[in-house]
């Protein structure tokens, strides 16, 4: 059971990062939006994302980081390979997942979203103890805000097509949808 806190999951990693800040107001958390990152992509050991969400990134280490070396960008969460829960930003503030977006007629959806990164890449697949992990962050999540309906768990693809393709072909929603539906039938 993951258990939320003034905003943290208890049970998360918690890494800081300084790209955020306030949601508008009057603003409701009523979509969860699925990405992939990997730094460099394809690597999954290392420290890259934590040091690239929080503007510490050698962007001399690798050749990739000069495309992102002017972003700032952040996630609410980050789920690794191994399924470890790391938080950056509070659930109540905005994180800076989702940039240019539209989810229905709503845009900007960095201003009533909440963004999980899984560890990986369009097309690698993800593991078991992601989807696992998954399946227990997005039972919390709708436990605790409840205005976020099943319609508005989507991808980054979903919400900036043309410009985002992740989580990917790799992700199986699928698969994923029915774990969480039994989690719900189990524990709802």
């Amino acid at each position: 059971m993951y258990d939320i806190s003034d905003g943290w999951f208890t049970k998360a990693r918690k890494i800081s990062s300084p790209n955020f800040n306030e949601r508008p107001e009057n603003s409701v958390i009523d979509a969860i939006i699925i990405h992939s990152i990997s730094l460099p992509p394809g690597c999954y050991e290392g420290n890259d994302i934590h040091h690239f969400f929080s503007n510490q990134l050698n962007c001399d280490k690798d050749p990739f980081y000069d495309e992102i070396r002017d972003l700032t960008v952040s996630a609410h969460l980050l789920i690794r390979r191994d399924g470890e829960l790391v938080q950056y930003v509070s659930l109540f503030e905005r994180a800076w997942h989702a940039g240019p977006s539209q989810l229905g007629k709503q845009k900007n959806c960095n201003d009533f979203s909440i963004g999980i990164e899984l560890e990986g890449t369009d097309n690698s697949g993800f593991e078991s103890a992601q989807y696992k992990t998954l399946t227990d962050v997005v039972s919390a999540l709708l436990d605790n805000f409840p205005k976020i309906t099943r319609e508005r768990i989507v991808g980054h693809s979903d919400i900036a097509p043309g410009r985002k393709t992740d989580p990917g072909s790799g992700f199986d929603w699928q698969a994923w949808q029915y774990m969480l539906n039994n989690k719900i039938s189990r524990t709802g």
